[in-house]
């Protein structure tokens, strides 16, 4: 499980194991249907820091509903992270990425097209999980990529003249990473036999953390007492387009990345990003509190405070 989250109930604890273990076995087991041209040139990205984070907002989700361990939840939970894989691909295009997860990125060991390709095919293997769904599941998914290109997009193009920094900062990391959680939620709900009612309330709290965690870990990055920033912030700072919370910390465009950094780590950016991450906690809060009490509800609550407290 994500650091400092305790699901509490060890009975409870073991059934939401159960079910993210069943996601990520499905997962393998599509990508060992691969042909071997997919399989060389796509590289297996697993989370190296435990439980892969939507498919366990899959499986708390589903919780909710009188059917956790139906299969639709599995097949749902699997997509959306096949999703996330491959958009990883892009990123490590656009990020001109070395390394992921402990190996050597696609664009490293190949080249940038066959990066680009070997996420185009992640792409279709969600979009065949999800044609298992039936209309409205592979509806959601869908519109779940498109929303995905479209803040991956806004992202590449920059902040346009007239926006305001953060405001496009967190735009992008509402449709990257909140867009994903979202439908990760509301499929696990949704397939799991809860109400319409519960399944939007769910599927705006997966939104409010998924964008809640990127941005923590964006602060826990920039306020890291390592002298090597992350590949995003880096390369961000390198394009002339530095993501807040660092934004109001550049001063002298001529510093060095280190000098940048070592800003930022004592900046007012990173006190405001603090701030908005505390704002969409409590906002995911009160949606909780419209939900039942029971060990789901518990959990989730628990997963909300931790992304407060990993960059405390």
């Amino acid at each position: 499980m994500p650091a400092g989250v305790n699901l509490g109930d060890p009975q409870f604890a073991a059934s939401v194991h159960d079910g993210v273990t069943r996601i990520e076995e499905l997962i393998s087991s599509e990508l060992s249907q691969d042909d071997q041209i997919i399989r060389d040139a796509a590289p297996h990205y697993f989370e190296t820091d435990g439980t892969p984070f939507r498919p366990l907002f899959t499986v708390l989700a589903a919780q909710l509903g009188p059917d956790p361990d139906a299969w639709q939840v599995t097949v749902a939970g699997a997509a959306i992270e096949m999703m996330h894989r491959a958009m990883l691909h892009h990123n490590d295009v656009a990020e001109t990425a070395t390394v992921r997860g402990g190996t050597s990125s696609a664009n490293t060991r190949w080249n940038n097209n066959i990066a680009i390709l070997a996420g185009d095919y992640r792409f279709a293997t969600a979009s065949q999980l999800g044609s298992r769904l039936g209309p409205r599941g592979f509806l959601l998914i869908a519109e779940t990529f498109a929303e995905l290109v479209t803040g991956h997009m806004r992202e590449t193009r920059g902040t346009a003249d007239h926006v305001d920094p953060m405001d496009h900062y967190l735009q992008c990391v509402r449709e990257k990473t909140g867009s994903l959680v979202a439908a990760a939620a509301q499929l696990g709900v949704t397939f799991s036999g809860a109400s319409d009612e519960v399944a939007n309330c769910l599927s705006r709290i997966g939104r409010l953390v998924g964008t809640a965690c990127h941005i923590s870990d964006d602060i826990v990055a920039i306020a890291s007492n390592s002298d090597q920033p992350n590949r995003l912030t880096a390369t961000d700072v390198c394009a002339g387009r530095p993501a807040p919370p660092m934004r109001k910390s550049l001063g002298n465009p001529n510093n060095s990345i280190a000098e940048v950094f070592a800003l930022l780590r004592t900046a007012a950016g990173l006190v405001k990003a603090k701030e908005i991450v505390g704002t969409y906690a409590a906002q995911a809060r009160d949606e909780l509190a419209c939900l039942p009490d029971c060990a789901a509800r518990r959990a989730l609550l628990a997963l909300v405070n931790s992304t407060v407290s990993r960059h405390d």
